[in-house]
């Protein structure tokens, strides 16, 4: 049976365990996390790391960050990253995972969770519209915060 929770402090080998299955998933070369930075990550009420598991072992996970709202009093959620293990995918871990999240921030009062997808990731774009969500036509830009 896969469960999914939301990871507290006390829980930081089990999010690096699911920080690991991101980056194997997204085939990124990570940088070591501090025992100190990832502490500081599960102690932020903004931070939200929620993990699947097959028994003990982390399957997948997907992490979000609160964005308070300066039109009310209010918040969103920002999804910034979800992924499942390769053994694990096409079992409905990626959907437990979004309704987990959900339900957790409508607890917290947040009525509002969103998630960016590239245009050209057809297999992420394919999930969130199987999601029971609404599709907003919007372009991201970044730049780094240094230039000139």
């Amino acid at each position: 049976m896969t469960t999914a929770r939301r990871l507290t402090p006390g829980d930081e080998q089990l999010a690096l365990d699911m920080f690991a299955v991101m980056v194997a998933a997204f085939g990124e070369t990570p940088e070591p996390l501090s025992d100190e930075y990832v502490q500081q990550l599960l102690a932020s009420r903004s931070f939200w790391a929620v993990a699947a598991f097959e028994g003990d072992r982390v399957v997948g996970g997907i992490t979000a960050h609160t964005i308070p709202m300066t039109r009310s009093h209010s918040a969103e959620l920002f999804v910034y990253d979800l992924a499942v293990h390769e053994d694990s995918r096409r079992h409905g871990i990626g959907a437990l995972l979004v309704d987990t999240l959900r339900a957790l921030a409508a607890d917290a009062g947040i009525t509002v969770v969103f998630v960016p997808a590239d245009a050209d990731d057809d297999d992420a774009l394919a999930f969130y519209r199987s999601q029971r969500c609404e599709e907003s036509p919007v372009s991201i830009f970044t730049w780094d915060a240094a230039s000139d």
